[in-house]
Parts: structure tokens; C-alpha cells; sequence
């Protein structure tokens, strides 16, 4: 149950207990805003309308985490708002617009603090109303109905990514090292698209998530995430000790050349094999060491729920040791997200007298698997 997003920590703090048991469960609460908006005559999903918020937390560290870990899909128009803080400092710093005051003011500050903060500056009174949140949103109001007055427009909104985009890293790629963070304790089935809903609301770069593996090729529960910028780096930090499951994730500080490490490719022959343009990559354990990649298409092309290989035996890279013998292991490709669940499904079914294991994977789990160069 959400109370309110100004408590967005692990664990909420400062609540009356009459509050956390009369409050209503997330997804009453998200259709009842949506009705409510539609009540007035107005489009949600219209380009033209915009959630305002104070500050990035409310959506990127309270919503839109909670709604992925209680399963819950929110419209569209979550995924695009308006930070009020960021709007403020551009609307009377960056464009040096004068607040309508008859008074001299000091100059605003670089990012707000508070509400207050702005309201003061604009020498606006606080709403003195008992309830914080209604108080907020009217003075959230007053703030934006200002800004506009004075001239400022809220043209770019910014947007939650919900899809993470695979890609390929080269070695020699620049990196900023302040964009970077360290995922330990991981389950050691995760895989990137399990990690990127730890991150739900954050945006990761493209190809930004790299899962370590162990000198055997093992996944060791690490992982090195790549955000798009420092700002939802330092958010990412404070998921430390946030759960996926029953397993605390720890969160820390990684550099640009800890993320080469793992995700900067170095053969030729995995880049050509990522760059088919799959959006699903699945790794096999246990296979025939003398396996075909026929047989491969014909394990995932039967059954129940048959799925099609991407690019047929092109979309087959089967993993060998330096000196060229098998080692049971495959990267399969598949065209579309939908075509991961019917691929997977397909886990310990038999080829030959031999079960096969299947396992989620990434673009810098094949680069690092590959280290052979051409």
C-alpha cells in the first residue's frame, strides 16, 4: 500500500499506523487516478498531458519500483513527467527569468532543497492546510501557474525507459566512470532484464547491463550497470541492500574500466553474431559435445510452444575452448521479446539422452564467453 511518496526509503517511516492500515492498495489507487483525470474531460495519454512532480524520486524511486515488484502495469503517461526542482532552476536561473515580485531577490539557488525553498523565493505562502499531500500539490501549483506567468514554458518532459535496449560494447568505447555501479549478491540465474527491474524507474544505457562470470564462464552473482547519466547513478545507490526475492542487493561504485572489463567485446566473431538484431539472447548448458546446430533449431522448433531461431544456424554460437573443443555451452538468438518466455520453457527437455539447461543472457555475456580474437 503507497501512503505517500514522500517516504520512499526501504522501509517507511513517520506514518500513523491509522494511515498504513486504511491506506488503499496500489492498483485501486492508480485506476482511480485515471478515472479521475478522464472525469474532467481530458485525455491521460494525450502528448499534451503531463504528471509535475517534486523532484525524481516520487516516480523513479517510489512508483515505478513498486509497481514492478507487485506486478502492476502503469499507462503509459507514467513514463513521462515533468520535475518541477529541474524546472525552477531553468525557468529563473538558466534563462535568468525575473519572478514578478515587487521586492529585489536573491539569486535562486543552484537545485532546491524543498518546496519551500522555491515558494520562499517567489514569495509565495505556503498552503496552511492539515494535510501534507494536498498542501503539497497546491503549493506544487502555485509554483508551476508562476513560472508560467513569467514567461517559462515546460516543453521537454523526461522519460522512465521501461525496455531495456541490448548492445554492443567495444574495448575501445570512452565511458564515464560516473555513470557506473557494482550489483553484488545477485541470484546466479539473473539475468540483465531481472536486473533492469531492480533499476525500474532508472534508466540504463543501451547494452548497460554486464553480468561478471567466474574464470569457468559461471555467472558469479555480480553484475556492472551502465546509467545514462550520473544523476540516475547516484539513485541507483540507493537501492543498496534493496531485495530481488529474498536476497538483499547490494550497490556500489564501479568505474568505466570495470564496465569494459566485462561488456568491452574483443572478437570479431561475437560482434557479428550480436549484431543480428535479437532482442533475446538464451545460453544452453549440457549440450552433446558433438551437437549441430540443426539440432539446436529442432530442440526450440518443437514441443508445445515452438519458437523460431533467429536467422536459423547463423543465430547458433556454439562455445569452444582455446583449443577448439566443445564445451556443452550455445548462445541462441531469438527476433522479439514475446519469444523468450516459449524459448525458455524449453528448460531441461532433452536432446538426445542429455537434459538442457537454459538461461536468460546478455551481449556481454557472449563478448566475455568469446575471447578469442580474430
Amino acid at each position: 500500500q503507497i501512503i505517500g511518496e514522500r517516504e520512499y526509503a526501504v522501509r517507511p517511516t513517520r506514518r500513523h499506523s491509522e494511515e498504513l492500515q486504511t491506506g488503499q492498495p496500489l492498483e485501486i489507487i492508480v485506476q482511480q487516478f485515471d478515472d479521475f483525470i478522464r472525469s474532467l474531460q481530458v485525455d491521460p495519454n494525450s502528448p499534451l498531458f503531463r504528471l509535475v512532480t517534486d523532484g525524481q524520486p516520487p516516480l523513479r524511486q517510489c512508483m515505478h519500483p513498486e509497481a514492478c515488484s507487485k506486478e502492476i502495469t502503469l499507462p503509459s503517461y507514467y513514463a513521462r513527467f515533468h520535475d518541477l526542482r529541474k524546472e525552477y532552476v531553468r525557468a529563473y536561473t538558466l534563462r535568468a527569468v525575473a519572478p514578478a515580485r515587487a521586492q529585489p531577490t536573491p539569486p535562486p539557488p543552484d537545485h532546491p532543497n524543498s518546496m519551500l525553498d522555491m515558494l520562499n523565493y517567489l514569495g509565495i505562502a505556503p498552503y496552511s492546510g492539515e494535510n501534507f499531500y494536498i498542501a503539497e500539490a497546491k503549493d506544487m501549483a502555485s509554483v508551476i501557474q508562476r513560472i508560467i506567468s513569467d514567461g517559462y514554458r515546460l516543453e521537454l518532459p523526461e522519460t522512465i525507459d521501461l525496455v531495456l535496449e541490448t548492445g554492443i560494447c567495444s574495448k575501445d568505447d570512452e565511458i564515464d566512470g560516473n555513470c557506473i555501479v557494482r550489483a553484488r549478491g545477485l541470484p546466479w540465474q539473473s539475468s540483465d532484464q531481472d536486473i533492469a527491474k531492480f533499476f525500474r524507474g532508472l534508466n540504463v544505457a543501451k547494452g548497460g547491463v554486464a553480468l561478471c562470470l567466474s574464470p569457468q564462464g559461471r555467472r558469479n552473482g555480480e553484475a556492472l550497470v551502465r546509467f545514462v547519466s550520473q544523476e540516475h547513478r547516484d539513485m541507483a545507490l540507493k537501492r543498496h541492500k534493496h531485495h530481488i526475492g529474498q536476497r538483499y542487493i547490494e550497490v556500489y561504485r564501479a568505474s568505466g574500466d570495470d564496465f569494459l572489463s566485462v561488456a568491452g567485446g574483443a572478437t570479431c566473431e561475437a560482434a557479428a553474431f550480436l549484431s543480428r538484431g535479437a532482442q533475446v539472447i538464451v545460453r544452453m548448458r549440457g549440450l552433446p559435445y558433438d551437437a549441430l546446430p540443426q539440432q539446436v533449431l529442432d530442440f526450440f522448433s518443437t514441443g508445445d510452444d515452438p519458437v523460431q531461431v533467429l536467422d536459423g544456424a547463423d543465430g547458433v554460437l556454439f562455445v569452444r575452448r582455446a583449443d577448439g573443443r566443445a564445451t556443452g555451452d550455445a548462445f541462441v538468438l531469438f527476433a522479439k521479446e514475446d519469444d523468450a518466455p516459449k524459448a525458455l520453457s524449453r528448460h531441461r527437455k532433452l536432446i538426445g539422452a542429455r537434459y538442457i539447461e537454459l538461461f536468460r543472457s546478455t551481449t556481454a555475456e557472449v563478448q566475455q564467453v568469446r575471447k578469442v580474437k580474430c
